[in-house]
């Protein structure tokens, strides 16, 4: 009877969405997007799109996101919404992580991708353009990868916390204790292996077209850079998801190496009480009158 009743209710908003879809008027970024998009699965294999295609994808996403607050260190203006003032980006540590980026991506994460064909194939995964979901139904799938994603990260975040264990794994990731959009994905090799695997299970359970793959890379490095930025920008639109970490919220992560684990939304760290001293430092800023929030 549950099980009706919720089918009932997400038929019904997927009608919804759909009626406001069809008042909207015609996106006239499509057209070029089709063209592109056959033009590409025309000229190139599968697998040059499941392996190059994803490597490129997240390349050029990962350090395009990362410009922005590159570009802050320069701008006087952006200095007073930078979280930690007093430990300003240095050259050398910025040229330390992008090395271990460079290793990450190339000797960690390529031979990873390199799986993307092998899974589209195993699982029938559509390429093409007339089976490509709607915008909101990618949109969903990607909001369902990033819960369960968050889930994963705080369990196993926390758990590479643990005395016995940080000192091994997950102390490289904190050697800056003020952190910077490129250092989001500055880890040691088995961190990227286990943080990393919360990434792929939801394209295992919910990928229906190798879009989503591309997709979904693109919402997680716009949330994890954002994190990691060290700036709390005003009218972030970040911001208006509901329950979403930011900025401020991770910063204290790595400012204090305790508490806050979770990667996107802050319900667990509410649930387990793991932000409580970020909400108390919270309250002690309020009462000196400085911006916390």
């Amino acid at each position: 009877m549950a099980t009706n009743e919720s089918a009932s209710i997400f038929s019904s908003a997927s009608l919804a969405v759909e009626y406001v879809d069809s008042l909207l008027p015609e996106n006239p970024l499509q057209e070029p997007f089709k063209n592109a998009w056959n033009y590409m699965l025309n000229n190139y294999t599968k697998f040059q799109i499941a392996t190059w295609g994803s490597l490129i994808v997240h390349e050029v996403l990962y350090f395009l996101f990362c410009l922005p607050g590159f570009l802050f260190q320069f701008i006087p203006f952006m200095k007073k919404y930078k979280i930690q003032k007093e430990k300003p980006e240095t050259w050398e540590n910025q040229w330390k992580c992008f090395k271990v980026i460079l290793f990450n991506h190339f000797c960690i994460q390529l031979p990873l991708i390199f799986g993307t064909y092998h899974f589209t194939e195993y699982f029938n995964i559509p390429y093409d353009w007339e089976r490509m979901p709607r915008w909101y139904l990618v949109l969903a799938r990607c909001f369902c990868c990033a819960v369960i994603e968050d889930t994963w990260h705080y369990f196993l975040h926390r758990l590479l916390h643990h005395k016995r264990i940080y000192k091994y794994i997950h102390k490289i990731h904190h050697e800056f204790q003020a952190p910077f959009g490129m250092e989001a994905e500055y880890a040691h090799p088995l961190e990227t292996l286990i943080l990393g695997t919360g990434f792929f299970i939801g394209i295992v359970l919910l990928c229906d077209h190798v879009i989503l793959l591309w997709a979904w890379v693109t919402v997680r490095l716009i949330e994890t850079i954002d994190v990691h930025s060290g700036y709390d920008i005003p009218l972030n639109p970040l911001n208006l998801i509901p329950f979403y970490a930011g900025s401020r919220h991770h910063d204290f992560h790595h400012m204090n190496f305790i508490g806050n684990y979770a990667s996107t939304f802050t319900w667990w760290d509410r649930i387990f009480g793991t932000d409580s001293q970020f909400n108390a430092y919270n309250e002690k800023m309020k009462k000196f009158g400085k911006k916390t929030e």
